[in-house]
């Protein structure tokens, strides 16, 4: 008999819900690169002829990327923060995701923050195509994991409701502040 089932971590649903959506050939963003695993997940889910936008600040992120994804052709490495996304981005994003807080087995001091990306996520919303997502696992187990989580969901929380639909997936009984799953989708039809 095979192991039970068991409800996904954060991360996992962010994977379940993109993979859901995204399609060979698609083009799709890696907001936040760290250590190249969700890197990793989008090049494999939208193959050879798709694009992987890969962003961070650290040049340790962007090294940690280009080695776990191993050449793949579909990945671009940009070693800038996810602010600059519309400097670099132009076309439409079938999904994006963003996995926040600081680079593990990095320097803790340095970590994503509320107010870029909250720019990040204005600019990729728009570029968001009908039927598209954007997943957003927030850490609130530090200072500025929980300012940016506040942030983070009072940007969602103001989303028009008749183009996207918000969900929150998170656990309710655990301590220390686990990481929680806020997801955007561009609704398919506006009626």
């Amino acid at each position: 008999m095979g192991k039970p089932p068991q409800l996904k971590r954060a991360i996992q649903m962010a994977h379940s819900l993109i993979r859901e959506r995204v399609q060979p050939g698609d083009s799709v963003i890696d907001a936040t690169a760290g250590n190249g695993h969700d890197s990793l997940f989008l090049a494999q889910t939208v193959g050879g002829n798709g694009l992987v936008s890969c962003f961070d600040i650290q040049e340790a992120a962007i090294r940690n990327t280009r080695e776990r994804t191993n050449g793949m052709q579909q990945v671009a490495l940009h070693h800038t923060g996810h602010e600059n996304i519309p400097e670099i981005i132009h076309s439409p994003v079938k999904a994006a995701t963003f996995n926040l807080g600081y680079l593990p087995a990095g320097d803790k001091q340095i970590t994503t923050g509320g107010e870029t990306t909250v720019a990040a996520l204005n600019s990729v919303i728009a570029l968001l195509e009908a039927g598209g997502i954007i997943t957003v696992v927030l850490y609130p187990g530090h200072p500025e994991g929980e300012r940016e989580a506040k942030q983070v969901e009072a940007w969602a929380t103001e989303l028009d409701q008749s183009i996207f639909t918000v969900i929150l997936y998170q656990t309710i009984n655990q301590r220390n502040s686990p990481p929680y799953l806020i997801a955007v989708e561009r609704r398919s039809n506006f009626d």
